[in-house]
């Protein structure tokens, strides 16, 4: 079984996917095999980062009642 990437390498994956693909150097079957690839990357990323969202939730808390906020990026 193989072991699932970190965020980071995952990431690093997905950018490689979009940097090739918009090349426009593949064929279609390697364009549609590189894509199926980065759908699952997207999702393994979205995933890892709502679990850490939830981690940092759990983590913020005041007199026992959990105090979320909105994480920006900006």
């Amino acid at each position: 079984m193989e072991k699932e990437p970190s965020f980071e390498e995952a990431l690093k994956r997905l950018e490689d996917i979009v940097s090739s693909l918009e090349t426009g150097s593949l064929t279609l079957d390697e364009s549609l095999g590189k894509f199926e690839e980065g759908v699952k990357l997207s999702r393994l990323c979205n995933k890892k980062l709502k679990e850490t969202q939830q981690k940092v939730e759990k983590l913020v808390q005041k007199d026992n009642d959990i105090l979320t906020e909105p994480i920006t990026t900006e």
